[in-house]
């Protein structure tokens, strides 16, 4: 009797955990050349492509609940670009809008992503060419998602975690002179101390069919993309990244790299006097950072087949504030851009200059943005988050996370750009001098976020009984 009833209560056990079904898919996403590039404060035009550009996507499916992850080779996502796809999305495939997670790898080789604030439109976002490929973007990510749906078969997931501190630096650094300086330079003598931390933890997510072949991979990793510059497209680091990950899995898997919270990290060591830049560097990161995911393969772990949960809140955040007068010295400052004066304004000048006007734009208005979660079980979640995110920030959120697997990408559903931490603010420079939320806005996006993780963990506990 006691056998009959263990035989009883496994059968329910696996019909409530059902199983994983996954698919995946790529679609190229590169612009016509002559397309506004983003990245910098300066225009530029494309003038070549080095490597596509791909909108990836993944989807997962358990018990009928169907989530999307997907990622843009692109410096940036926008509110309405995510909206407009997601609707399309929950259209046509049946996918609410709170399971599909659409994020930016935040490449500096990529097109503008037109929008209303006044840096992209001095970059070009208004440009012909700009408004076509924002107005064909939506379409190729429900392209992407399509295909990964239409591919969907029973699956196996597993996950890991790699570490990899190499290839990624804090950029933002205490000096002798008792001021932080951002970006001094090699081997400089008056850097005292890095004035933050990296997250050296490289998590990916491994998908296959039943039959063992690879369908998908996820790797997220804090560090910014920019290495290669230029007037050709390029993905930067994933591209090397993708191409190392199908020599061991094969060419039919499907990549996907996120950008974890990498706000105040760069690729640059100050300690080397080698120049790190151009796409060889990107190559030896991307080898680098296939490394430390393939030595961690053996310690892949199954996700077991379970509920999935996913969720979202919007956080509104405070602008920054803006003094008397500096609206009319952001307005001279472009003005003197344009004109193309000598000498030109300081750079903090014009980073000042274009958040000023974005910020007195909204007339006193908060930010909306989107913190949003999807666990898989009660092993593993992903979280988004809408700006360049400080890695403390996304530390906190690991810390506290219920999930032993948590992964963080920036950039995600949306962004407002940098999102310094609250210590970071009096230190200035310029993700404090760029940014338009103000102070507190990271420590709230933490709140908010870890409040959803541990919601969601309750929720799949209770669903998994």
């Amino acid at each position: 009797m006691r056998f009959v009833v263990l035989l009883v209560l496994i059968g329910s056990i696996e019909a409530r955990g059902g199983e994983w079904r996954a698919g995946a898919a790529a679609v190229e996403i590169t612009p016509a050349l002559g397309t506004p590039m983003a990245g910098y404060y300066s225009p530029r035009g494309a003038e070549g492509v080095h490597d596509p550009l791909f909108a990836k996507a993944i989807v997962v499916e358990n018990n009928g609940h169907k989530i999307a992850l997907v990622s843009l080779d692109l410096i940036t996502t926008t509110r309405d670009l995510v909206v407009d796809a997601r609707k399309e999305i929950q259209k046509s495939l049946h996918i609410d809008p709170e399971s599909v997670m659409i994020s930016a790898t935040h490449t500096h080789t990529g097109p503008v992503v037109a929008s209303a604030t006044a840096r992209d439109v001095a970059l070009g976002g208004s440009n012909e060419l700009a408004t076509r490929f924002r107005a064909e973007l939506p379409a190729k990510i429900v392209e992407a998602v399509r295909r990964a749906d239409g591919r969907l078969v029973p699956a196996k997931i597993w996950a890991a975690r790699g570490r990899q501190s190499s290839i990624a630096f804090n950029r933002r650094f205490h000096m002798k002179d008792g001021s932080v300086g951002w970006n001094p330079g090699k081997l400089n003598p008056n850097i005292l101390k890095p004035a933050g931390t990296i997250d050296p933890d490289v998590p990916f997510v491994y998908c296959e069919s039943l039959d063992r072949k690879p369908i998908a991979i996820y790797i997220n990793y804090a560090v910014h993309l920019d290495n290669v510059g230029g007037t050709s497209f390029s993905a930067d680091m994933p591209y090397t990244l993708a191409k190392m990950i199908a020599e061991f899995k094969g060419q039919e898997i499907v990549s996907v790299f996120t950008a974890g919270c990498c706000g105040d990290v760069n690729h640059i060591n100050i300690k080397w006097r080698e120049v790190q830049h151009g796409h060889e560097n990107a190559a030896r990161m991307g080898v680098i950072l296939a490394g430390s995911v393939l030595s961690a393969w053996p310690e892949l772990e199954p996700i077991e087949p379970a509920p999935i949960d996913a969720r979202t809140v919007t956080v509104e955040l405070a602008t920054s504030p803006i003094e008397p007068g500096d609206v009319d010295r952001a307005r001279a400052v472009l003005a003197a851009i344009e004109s193309k004066q000598k000498p030109p304004p300081t750079f903090l000048e014009t980073v000042k200059a274009y958040r000023v006007l974005d910020v007195n734009d909204r007339s006193g208005k908060p930010l909306e943005v989107e913190v949003q979660s999807i666990a898989l079980g009660e092993k593993l979640a992903f979280v988004s988050l809408p700006g360049e995110i400080f890695v403390e920030l996304g530390l906190s959120i690991k810390q506290d996370s219920p999930f032993p697997y948590t992964i963080i990408a920036e950039l995600a559903d949306g962004s407002i750009g940098y999102i310094p931490s609250r210590r970071a603010y009096p230190q200035g420079n310029y993700e404090v001098v760029s940014a338009r939320c103000a102070q507190g806005s990271g420590e709230a996006l933490v709140d908010a976020a870890v409040r959803l993780l541990k919601e969601s963990n309750r929720k799949v506990k209770r669903d998994a009984r």
